[in-house]
């Protein structure tokens, strides 16, 4: 993860963007105030997804159920 100054993000950040699009690696933009995180978009997209898969009581069971039988060496049903 990167970080950088919200004066720095300021005067550079069409190539802050395009780094962060390019190396799909976090940029933080720290302020005063706090800082904000710089997310290439899908990246974006896949953590909300794995959020709302982990919110919901049976996907996570499902999840944890495929995991366990992994470490046995069992192999995930196909759906």
């Amino acid at each position: 993860m990167k970080a950088t100054t919200l004066k720095n993000a300021v005067h550079n950040l069409p190539q802050i963007i395009a780094s962060t699009i390019q190396t799909e690696e976090e940029t933080v933009i720290v302020t005063d105030e706090g800082s904000v995180v710089l997310v290439e978009q899908e990246n974006w997209n896949s953590m909300v997804e794995t959020l709302s898969l982990l919110q919901d009581k049976r996907s996570l069971t499902s999840l944890l159920q495929s995991i366990e039988a992994r470490k046995k060496g069992n192999r995930p049903m196909s759906i």
